[in-house]
Protein backbone atom coordinates (compact mmCIF):
# COMPACT_ATOMS: atom_id res chain seq x y z
CA UNK A 1 0.00 0.00 0.00
CA UNK A 2 1.15 3.45 -1.43
CA UNK A 3 2.68 5.81 1.62
CA UNK A 4 0.52 8.46 1.77
CA UNK A 5 2.48 12.07 0.84
CA UNK A 6 2.66 14.47 3.92
CA UNK A 7 1.00 17.61 2.80
CA UNK A 8 3.60 20.19 3.01
CA UNK A 9 2.69 23.83 5.35
CA UNK A 10 4.05 27.17 4.96
CA UNK A 11 5.37 26.08 8.55
CA UNK A 12 6.91 23.18 7.20
CA UNK A 13 8.82 25.22 4.61
CA UNK A 14 10.10 27.79 6.52
CA UNK A 15 10.97 25.42 9.33
CA UNK A 16 13.14 23.69 6.44
CA UNK A 17 14.60 26.80 5.09
CA UNK A 18 16.37 28.19 8.38
CA UNK A 19 17.85 24.36 9.04
CA UNK A 20 19.33 24.58 5.03
CA UNK A 21 20.90 28.00 5.32
CA UNK A 22 22.28 26.82 9.29
CA UNK A 23 23.80 23.76 7.53
CA UNK A 24 25.26 25.01 4.62
CA UNK A 25 25.95 27.97 5.92
CA UNK A 26 24.91 30.32 3.63
CA UNK A 27 21.55 30.67 1.14
CA UNK A 28 20.14 28.77 -1.62
CA UNK A 29 21.01 30.61 -4.91
CA UNK A 30 17.31 29.21 -6.20
CA UNK A 31 13.97 27.99 -5.22
CA UNK A 32 15.21 24.74 -7.25
CA UNK A 33 18.69 24.18 -5.45
CA UNK A 34 16.61 24.46 -2.56
CA UNK A 35 13.88 22.12 -3.04
CA UNK A 36 16.82 20.08 -4.31
CA UNK A 37 15.93 16.40 -2.71
CA UNK A 38 13.06 17.90 -0.53
CA UNK A 39 9.69 16.18 -0.24
CA UNK A 40 8.15 18.93 -1.65
CA UNK A 41 8.29 20.23 -5.06
CA UNK A 42 8.66 23.90 -6.76
CA UNK A 43 5.16 24.42 -7.51
CA UNK A 44 4.35 23.49 -4.03
CA UNK A 45 6.91 26.11 -2.73
CA UNK A 46 5.38 28.91 -4.85
CA UNK A 47 1.64 27.74 -3.75
CA UNK A 48 3.03 29.89 -0.25
CA UNK A 49 6.20 32.61 -1.29
CA UNK A 50 6.88 33.98 -4.82
CA UNK A 51 10.92 33.90 -4.33
CA UNK A 52 13.34 33.04 -1.54
CA UNK A 53 13.53 36.61 -0.52
CA UNK A 54 9.37 36.70 0.33
CA UNK A 55 10.38 33.67 2.36
CA UNK A 56 12.80 35.51 3.98
CA UNK A 57 10.27 37.94 4.90
CA UNK A 58 8.24 36.33 6.20
CA UNK A 59 10.80 34.11 8.74
CA UNK A 60 11.08 37.84 10.69
CA UNK A 61 7.39 38.72 10.37
CA UNK A 62 6.41 35.45 11.93
CA UNK A 63 9.00 36.59 14.74
CA UNK A 64 6.32 39.26 15.73
CA UNK A 65 3.22 37.15 14.92
CA UNK A 66 4.67 34.40 17.75
CA UNK A 67 5.35 37.31 19.85
CA UNK A 68 2.05 38.86 19.96
CA UNK A 69 0.45 35.21 19.93
CA UNK A 70 2.44 34.86 23.15
CA UNK A 71 1.60 38.00 24.62
CA UNK A 72 -2.24 37.90 23.73
CA UNK A 73 -1.91 35.04 26.03
CA UNK A 74 -1.42 36.69 29.18
CA UNK A 75 -4.64 38.42 30.19
CA UNK A 76 -2.81 40.88 32.69
CA UNK A 77 -0.82 42.17 29.53
CA UNK A 78 -4.26 43.74 27.80
CA UNK A 79 -4.68 45.83 30.92
CA UNK A 80 -1.36 47.22 30.38
CA UNK A 81 -0.44 50.85 29.33
CA UNK A 82 1.17 51.86 26.20
CA UNK A 83 5.10 51.94 28.01
CA UNK A 84 4.11 48.66 29.24
CA UNK A 85 2.74 46.97 26.61
CA UNK A 86 6.22 47.99 24.62
CA UNK A 87 8.67 46.58 27.50
CA UNK A 88 6.58 43.66 27.04
CA UNK A 89 6.76 43.26 23.70
CA UNK A 90 10.43 44.30 23.31
CA UNK A 91 11.77 41.31 26.61
CA UNK A 92 9.15 38.59 24.38
CA UNK A 93 10.55 39.38 20.83
CA UNK A 94 14.44 38.95 21.75
CA UNK A 95 13.30 36.03 23.81
CA UNK A 96 12.15 34.75 20.30
CA UNK A 97 15.24 36.47 18.43
CA UNK A 98 17.39 34.65 21.03
CA UNK A 99 15.98 30.98 20.60
CA UNK A 100 16.59 31.65 16.72
CA UNK A 101 20.16 33.93 17.07
CA UNK A 102 22.30 31.41 14.52
CA UNK A 103 19.83 32.23 12.39
CA UNK A 104 19.24 35.77 12.64
CA UNK A 105 23.04 36.72 13.04
CA UNK A 106 23.97 34.68 9.86
CA UNK A 107 21.26 36.10 7.43
CA UNK A 108 21.65 39.70 8.36
CA UNK A 109 25.42 39.49 8.21
CA UNK A 110 25.15 37.66 5.27
CA UNK A 111 25.69 40.44 2.52
CA UNK A 112 28.47 42.79 2.44
CA UNK A 113 25.79 45.65 2.02
CA UNK A 114 24.14 45.83 5.29
CA UNK A 115 20.82 47.69 3.38
CA UNK A 116 20.38 44.27 1.59
CA UNK A 117 20.78 42.71 4.97
CA UNK A 118 17.74 44.96 5.88
CA UNK A 119 15.35 44.03 3.42
CA UNK A 120 14.64 40.86 5.44
CA UNK A 121 12.89 43.65 7.28
CA UNK A 122 10.47 45.04 5.75
CA UNK A 123 7.69 42.50 6.03
CA UNK A 124 8.73 43.10 10.12
CA UNK A 125 8.45 46.57 9.78
CA UNK A 126 5.12 46.83 8.31
CA UNK A 127 3.32 45.00 10.99
CA UNK A 128 5.82 46.42 13.68
CA UNK A 129 4.52 50.05 13.05
CA UNK A 130 0.82 48.70 12.92
CA UNK A 131 1.14 47.32 15.96
CA UNK A 132 2.74 50.85 17.73
CA UNK A 133 -0.47 52.53 16.30
CA UNK A 134 -2.89 50.12 17.90
CA UNK A 135 -1.22 50.22 21.75
CA UNK A 136 -1.18 53.82 21.38
CA UNK A 137 -3.08 55.82 23.59
CA UNK A 138 -4.93 59.11 24.40
CA UNK A 139 -2.28 59.76 26.91
CA UNK A 140 0.67 60.43 24.06
CA UNK A 141 -1.82 61.84 22.11
CA UNK A 142 -2.05 65.51 20.98
CA UNK A 143 -5.07 67.11 21.98
CA UNK A 144 -5.24 68.96 18.05
CA UNK A 145 -6.45 66.77 15.84
CA UNK A 146 -4.74 67.68 12.77
CA UNK A 147 -1.35 66.97 13.98
CA UNK A 148 -2.19 63.45 15.05
CA UNK A 149 -1.62 61.85 11.76
CA UNK A 150 1.61 63.82 11.44
CA UNK A 151 2.45 62.41 15.36
CA UNK A 152 1.54 59.09 14.95
CA UNK A 153 3.85 58.58 12.16
CA UNK A 154 6.28 60.32 13.92
CA UNK A 155 5.79 58.10 16.38
CA UNK A 156 5.70 54.67 14.19
CA UNK A 157 9.11 55.83 12.50
CA UNK A 158 11.32 56.21 15.93
CA UNK A 159 9.56 53.42 17.47
CA UNK A 160 10.45 51.17 14.37
CA UNK A 161 14.57 53.17 14.39
CA UNK A 162 14.55 52.17 18.35
CA UNK A 163 13.58 48.74 17.60
CA UNK A 164 16.52 48.43 14.83
CA UNK A 165 18.99 50.19 16.93
CA UNK A 166 18.25 47.58 19.48
CA UNK A 167 18.31 44.55 17.33
CA UNK A 168 22.24 46.09 16.40
CA UNK A 169 22.98 46.17 20.25
CA UNK A 170 21.47 42.43 20.78
CA UNK A 171 23.93 41.24 17.84
CA UNK A 172 26.87 42.41 19.36
CA UNK A 173 26.16 41.64 22.49
CA UNK A 174 28.05 39.37 24.90
CA UNK A 175 27.10 39.14 28.02
CA UNK A 176 25.57 36.28 29.66
CA UNK A 177 21.91 35.45 28.73
CA UNK A 178 22.20 38.63 27.02
CA UNK A 179 21.62 40.28 30.10
CA UNK A 180 23.06 44.16 28.51
CA UNK A 181 20.26 43.87 26.36
CA UNK A 182 17.37 43.80 28.63
CA UNK A 183 19.26 46.88 30.56
CA UNK A 184 19.08 48.45 27.24
CA UNK A 185 15.40 47.92 26.44
CA UNK A 186 14.60 49.19 30.08
CA UNK A 187 16.52 52.42 29.71
CA UNK A 188 15.79 52.90 25.94
CA UNK A 189 12.08 52.53 26.73
CA UNK A 190 11.89 54.35 29.44
CA UNK A 191 13.42 57.23 27.59
CA UNK A 192 11.63 56.76 24.45
CA UNK A 193 8.57 57.48 26.91
CA UNK A 194 9.97 60.91 28.91
CA UNK A 195 10.35 62.13 25.01
CA UNK A 196 6.89 61.39 24.00
CA UNK A 197 5.66 63.23 26.75
CA UNK A 198 3.01 65.58 25.26
CA UNK A 199 1.89 68.09 27.71
CA UNK A 200 4.47 70.71 27.15
CA UNK A 201 3.61 70.01 22.91
CA UNK A 202 -0.14 70.63 24.03
CA UNK A 203 0.49 74.12 25.84
CA UNK A 204 2.96 75.25 23.25
CA UNK A 205 -0.02 74.58 20.23
CA UNK A 206 -2.32 76.35 22.38
CA UNK A 207 0.45 78.98 22.81
CA UNK A 208 0.57 79.28 19.06
CA UNK A 209 -2.88 79.01 18.82
CA UNK A 210 -4.09 81.96 20.97
CA UNK A 211 -1.17 83.96 19.76
CA UNK A 212 -2.25 83.23 15.90
CA UNK A 213 -6.11 84.39 17.19
CA UNK A 214 -5.03 87.51 18.58
CA UNK A 215 -3.02 88.56 15.91
CA UNK A 216 -5.96 87.96 13.48
CA UNK A 217 -9.02 89.39 15.58
CA UNK A 218 -6.49 92.50 16.58
CA UNK A 219 -6.61 93.89 13.26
Amino acid sequence: MATKKKIITREDIVSIYMNDVLEAGKRPVSVFHFVKGKDFTEAEFYNFFGTLESLEKEIFRLFFTNTIELLNKNTDYLEYDMKNKMLSFYFTFFEILTANRSYVLQTLKSDPNPIKNLVQLTSLREVFKDYVSEILTDDYRLEQERFQKFQEKTIQESAWLQLMLTLKFWMSDESAAFEKTDVFIEKSVNASFELMNVAPMNHLLDFGKFLFKEKIYSR
